[in-house]
């Protein structure tokens, strides 16, 4: 998703700036709060204001969008669909909406939908000879793994890594596509230069933890997870890991013998 990148915050969400009269509030303004609600999670905060934004401009294909966004975030997939859809219709051009409603159709299991959105993105750029989009790359290995298609999904995070230099999470995903596919060697020299490059990064730790313990390498296995656990809790989780970071299952399989072990 493009206006919605981050997660409800944990901490306490700042005051909500004093309501202004829609009638008399310049309408660039209204936007801008809508959108910094949306940004800083206060989704409850940012409905209206977009259902404002709408009503004053019901044109404005970018209010749609982030009002699906915000919708999603509240748990209305169906509500977020249907508000990127008009969004296309008002901005055929533009691939936000297409991201956002893939996102959208992921949370519903729609993979074949959600996948047919990522190719459109990715056909428009190759039609205008533009680089692939990487958020669409990535999604797009999102979704083959959901279908098992791991030489797919491997493919596909690989290049979202090469699209978007930097994109340690794409590099991530796919050096743990390798671990699913045996490839333990690949997967291990992958996820050491991702420690070496950004050695707070939790899912190579954690990933690594993984693949060293499936190698009989405990002791270093061991040094990774305290390193991972400390990072982000979230890793002692196999449902999150499934469902929300999207790992594969061997992965996670391997994690799991891990901390039954080690927690004895």
């Amino acid at each position: 998703m493009t206006a919605l990148a981050a997660t409800p915050s944990a901490a306490p969400a700042p005051a909500a700036a004093p309501a202004t009269s829609p009638s008399s509030e310049p309408l660039s303004q209204l936007f801008d709060r809508a959108l910094r609600a949306s940004r800083d999670g206060r989704f409850g905060d940012a409905l209206p204001l977009w259902d404002q934004v709408i009503a004053r401009a019901p044109e404005d294909a970018a209010a749609w969008s982030n009002r699906g966004n915000v919708r999603l975030a509240l748990g209305d997939p169906q509500a977020a669909i249907a508000d990127q859809g008009r969004a296309m219709e008002l901005d055929p051009a533009s691939a936000d909406p297409h991201l956002n409603r893939g996102t959208a159709e992921e949370s519903l299991g729609l993979w074949q939908a959600a996948a047919a959105d990522y190719r459109w993105i990715l056909e428009r750029d190759a039609q205008a000879g533009r680089p692939p989009d990487a958020s669409a790359l990535y999604n797009l290995g999102n979704v083959q793994g959901s279908l098992g298609d791991w030489q797919a999904a491997r493919s596909s995070f690989a290049a979202a890594a090469e699209a978007r230099p930097g994109f340690a999470m794409a590099r991530s995903s796919a050096a743990l596509a390798a671990f699913q596919l045996g490839e333990l060697e690949e997967a291990e020299r992958q996820l050491r230069n991702l420690i070496r490059r950004y050695p707070l990064f939790a899912d190579a730790r954690a990933g690594l933890t993984a693949l060293l313990w499936r190698r009989a390498a405990g002791g270093e296995a061991e040094s990774h997870w305290a390193a991972a656990s400390g990072l982000d809790p979230r890793y002692r989780q196999p449902e999150w890991l499934l469902e929300s970071r999207r790992w594969p299952p061997e992965p996670v399989r391997a994690l799991e013998d891990f901390l039954a072990l080690a927690s004895r």
